[in-house]
């Protein structure tokens, strides 16, 4: 996969080849000198050399023998988890997750804050920046040095630039983010759109490894989507590409009365909030002994969570609400699916806590109002990261810039201990 955040440096030979045998160690886990010198065509001494650099840069390292069949074992080399830490940010409409990863994205630390960011921007920030110190402290006591952070923003980011634009459910503009984490931390910052970092995270990561087209599509409040085309994330003209959330193309009157007379965005049908709304008009009528009983024993407002908890309970509301939601998600899925010809749709955020709920009533609805000689060849699944799929994006944000651009880690002996 070709990187977004290339530099001009990027185009020195030495660099290409170094994030060459850098990505085909990732997405391979072991290779010999040799098996490298193959994969990537160099010469053997120029594979040697490579090698030896991403070793002194504490990126990879050795992992016993290959004891083949033929000739005489070959020393394997693999990442170096212990390459150090990366911080991984996200900020949702009414939440901020921090996580703390090894380099090969493994989850060491975590933590997470319910948050009012459209009313409180400077708080929200001041909040996410102690939540990202925390994190940040974690790592150094481990002895690791800090990688980069990445933050998965849920709007539209000038990547380049690190500047949140527009975040349409938060109602931020021109938010100057790198700028105000890399002053703050005095470490290298990557921004970027939440559905975004989550399609790269799954690429890297997750249920998307070696996948060319794909698409994902963030489900929350707000619902988003990160496009692979080709092998790569696709962008649009100025990188906005991906607001998937606001065609308005569903009518009032395809979802039932609650809806009557209303036409609004995708996202007003299939996000988390329509199956609230859902909800709070069947309980206005008093459709549902389960959740009021849930809510009043929990001493908490109406939720996913506890709508998902009275769905397993059998509550009719519940399973009729989410039911609705993803029969919407999935029309609007459709049309992807008609657009592009992706060989998978992966679901994650928030919404896909519902699991099978959601996802078989998605996958009907793509059934019924899409071409059958295009859906044939489509999956539709859920994220391995769930819930957490953008802020392990963020994570990706960050590995993605080093597997491309290997020079910016420095050559230096850190300790891997954990």
């Amino acid at each position: 996969m070709s990187s977004s955040y290339l530099t001009p440096g990027q185009t020195d030979v030495r660099e290409l080849n170094l994030s060459s045998v850098l990505r085909h160690l990732h997405d391979q886990t072991t290779l010999s000198r040799a098996q490298i010198a193959i994969v990537t065509g160099l010469n053997k001494s120029t594979a040697s050399s490579l090698v030896e650099e991403l070793i002194q840069r504490g990126l990879i390292h050795e992992t016993g023998l290959n004891s083949g069949n033929n000739g005489r074992p070959a020393t394997l080399l693999e990442i170096d988890p212990g390459a150090g830490g990366i911080v991984g940010l996200e900020l949702g409409i009414d939440f901020v997750s921090v996580v703390l990863t090894d380099f090969v994205g493994t989850v060491r630390w975590q933590k997470t804050e319910d948050t009012d960011p459209p009313d409180k921007e400077d708080l929200t920030i001041a909040q996410s920046l102690r939540l990202v110190d925390e994190a940040i402290r974690d790592c150094r006591s481990r002895g690791w040095r800090v990688l980069g952070v990445g933050l998965a923003i849920p709007g539209m980011v000038d990547v380049k630039e690190g500047i949140l634009v527009f975040a349409p459910n938060l109602k931020w503009r021109n938010v100057p983010l790198r700028k105000i984490f890399e002053e703050h931390t005095g470490v290298a910052v990557i921004v970027d759109n939440d559905a975004h970092a989550a399609a790269i995270g799954e690429h890297l990561f997750g249920v998307a490894r070696q996948i060319r087209d794909f698409i994902f599509v963030y489900g929350g409040i707000g619902i988003g989507g990160g496009l692979f085309l080709n092998n790569d994330l696709y962008r649009g003209r100025n990188g906005f590409a991906g607001e998937i959330g606001h065609p308005s193309f569903i009518s009032g009157s395809f979802l039932g009365r609650e809806y009557q007379d209303s036409l609004g965005d995708w996202e007003t049908y299939a996000s988390q909030n329509s199956i609230i709304r859902h909800v709070q008009a069947s309980l206005q009528t008093k459709q549902s002994q389960i959740i009021p009983r849930l809510m009043e024993e929990q001493h908490a407002p109406l939720s996913i969570s506890l709508i998902k908890e009275a769905a397993d309970a059998g509550d009719k509301v519940a399973l009729d609400a989410i039911s609705s939601t993803a029969k919407a998600l999935g029309v609007g899925i459709a049309n992807l699916v008609n657009t592009f010809n992706p060989e998978k749709v992966i679901l994650g955020g928030p919404l896909s806590a519902m699991g099978n709920y959601l996802l078989s009533a998605v996958q009907a609805s793509v059934e019924k109002y899409s071409f059958p000689e295009i859906r044939q060849y489509v999956e539709i699944i859920t994220s391995k990261f769930g819930k957490d799929a953008s802020v392990i994006g963020a994570i990706a944000l960050v590995v993605d810039d080093i597997l491309s651009n290997p020079t910016h880690v420095e050559k230096e002996v850190v300790s891997t201990t954990s």
